[in-house]
């Protein structure tokens, strides 16, 4: 199996939701469930299946929680420096519009847009990767083609 790329806070994350499920999550649905058996006849006990649906949804949450941590190379940002590579918190400026943003880059399963946190396999990351600071980068974006300009290039 191929291993997964994560920074040790996208690891912690994960980890942590793990943790939840299964010390939490999962003791409250096993009780829900025996809790809806008491009422009766199961076969039209709503709360029953719905507890049931949602035991499933956890259950599966779990498996690809461990198999993805199982396969995950945790890489330790503070030890990198130089051209942006995976790890890199990077401040952009949009050419056109001279708006800042800074993303820093991660792993498919830890990235989330909102939280600046950007997919190493997006198309902006791949064109970040190997660039330095004052760099001009073009992307082609479902919008049209974007310009930036590398502010700052961190490894925190």
């Amino acid at each position: 199996m191929e291993k997964i790329p994560m920074t040790r806070a996208g690891f912690d994350m994960l980890d942590g939701e793990l943790k939840h499920l299964k010390s939490v999550e999962r003791p409250a649905i096993i009780q829900a469930i025996a809790e809806a058996r008491e009422l009766g006849d199961l076969s039209e006990n709503a709360e029953y299946h719905s507890a049931r649906e949602k035991q499933s949804f956890i259950e599966g949450r779990i498996k690809e929680l461990e198999g993805t941590l199982s396969l995950a190379e945790v890489i330790d940002t503070a030890k990198l420096s130089g051209p942006i590579k995976f790890g890199a918190t990077v401040t952009l400026v949009d050419e056109d519009t001279d708006q800042e943003k800074t993303y820093q880059i991660v792993g498919e399963v830890e990235a989330d847009l909102e939280r600046g946190l950007l997919n190493i396999r997006s198309p902006l990351a791949r064109a970040l990767i190997g660039k330095d600071e004052g760099d001009s980068v073009e992307v082609k974006t479902p919008g049209g083609d974007r310009s930036y300009e590398v502010l700052s290039v961190r490894y925190i």
